[in-house]
This record gives C-alpha cells, sequence and structure tokens, in this order.
C-alpha cells in the first residue's frame, strides 16, 4: 500500500484525495462549475498541507486521463505534473470511464454477467463510453456513439448493461431495452480513484512525467452503429 494524491477535473468541476494504505484521510470537491483554474489549487493546497502535517510520505500522484473536457483535464494534468516535478513523485494516470465504474462496483450487488458502460457527455446525442465487465477487463473500447436505440443492442440481447455517468440521463429514453439499467448521480470523484491507483502502483505502470498526454474528447471520432438484422 502507498500514500497517493488524486486529482480528478475531467468533467464539470474538480476534486482532490489522499488516501494511505488504501484509506482515504482526505477528500474534498468543488462541482459549482467551470471553476478548475482556481479552485483544483486550493484543493491540491489543503491536501499536501494535510500530508505535511501528519508526517506522510507521498508516494505518486494520480491524475484522471479522459477522455474529458480539454481544459479540465490539461488543468488536472498540468497540477498532477507540477506535483511530481517539486516532490520527486511518480504519476499514475486513471481512465475517466474506468473510474466512473468504481462506485457501483464497490456498493452494488451486480449479478456475474453483468457490464457497465459509463458515459461522458458531449453535443447532442453524442458521448464517450467504453463497456467493461465487472473485473474492468475491457470488453468494448473507449468510443466515442452517436446514440440510437441500436447503439448497444448487441451487449443489451445477452447482458444486463449499467449505464451510468453525465452522459447516461440524456439516454434513458433512447436505450429502451428490458436488459437496459440506468444510475444517477454517479460522477468521477477522486475520493474513487485509489483502488485503480493502487493497482498501478502494484504493477509499477507509472507515466512519463514530461511526455504524458491525456484523453481529450477531441480525439475521438463519433460512430453511429449499424443498423442489426
Amino acid at each position: 500500500m502507498s500514500v497517493i494524491l488524486h486529482i480528478e477535473s475531467a468533467t464539470d468541476g474538480c476534486s482532490v484525495a489522499v488516501s494511505d494504505e488504501g484509506q482515504l484521510v482526505f477528500d474534498k470537491a468543488d462541482r459549482e462549475g467551470h471553476n478548475n483554474a482556481v479552485s483544483l489549487g486550493v484543493l491540491v493546497d489543503e491536501a499536501l498541507a494535510l500530508v505535511d502535517s501528519r508526517g506522510l510520505k507521498l508516494d505518486a500522484v494520480a491524475v484522471s486521463e479522459g477522455p474529458g473536457s480539454y481544459t479540465g483535464l490539461r488543468i488536472g494534468v498540468s497540477m498532477a505534473k507540477g506535483v511530481c516535478y517539486g516532490r520527486g513523485l511518480k504519476l499514475i494516470s486513471v481512465s475517466t470511464l474506468k473510474l466512473l465504474c468504481v462506485q457501483p462496483l464497490l456498493s452494488l450487488e451486480l449479478p456475474d454477467d453483468a457490464l457497465l458502460c459509463p458515459m461522458i457527455d458531449a453535443r447532442r446525442m453524442e458521448v464517450y463510453s467504453a463497456i467493461y465487465d465487472r473485473a474492468l477487463n475491457e470488453v468494448r473500447e473507449i468510443r466515442a456513439d452517436i446514440v440510437d436505440g441500436d447503439t448497444y443492442r448487441e451487449f443489451l440481447d445477452k447482458h444486463p448493461v449499467w449505464f451510468m455517468g453525465n452522459g447516461a440521463a440524456k439516454c434513458r429514453e433512447t436505450i429502451n431495452h428490458p436488459n437496459a439499467r440506468f444510475l444517477d448521480d454517479i460522477n468521477p470523484e477522486a475520493r474513487w480513484m485509489f483502488p485503480l491507483a493502487e493497482q498501478s502502483m502494484n504493477r509499477e505502470e507509472f507515466r512519463d512525467v514530461a511526455y504524458f498526454e491525456p484523453y481529450y474528447l477531441k480525439d475521438f471520432i463519433a460512430v453511429k452503429p449499424k443498423k442489426l438484422v
């Protein structure tokens, strides 16, 4: 186990947490709007002050890698890199879509064949999503989807699928299938990053602090699904 600073700013607002041996010792968020440039620095300063006051030794900084908004990710990654450079720490990146799945996996009893589809909102009926199983193995890669009634039919016909994230609400009426389940109020939060970050620590999966770049929404091309016959 390690002491890790977690930074999340991929969508609206931002949050910061610190985990020590897998337990949260700091957790604050600002979800008031697009004020990450100011709020994130304040939250990180508070987190580092707590770390220092308790005599803790940070091992790494974990940051949400996207997909997400260009401005939010740029601010979060820049902050994470700055802390890494200043304190000589390792950098860990956490998929924003996988991060959305952590809270449901820890709080709900899901059947063995359940699939999870985290969604990040984009314009009109477009979302950025992936499909994971309960072990967070990738069943379908990250993709920009233009959602209609058939977009996830191949998965829904065989599995119950849980949809979550800020892109799921607008798809509730469009994805009309008996195997579709929708979860409300699931947001990417720094406080849920520690299981994924600890996994990367154990595997020594670190990012190059100088060259790491997140996955911006603009990096994905929206795909309208083919009609199933």
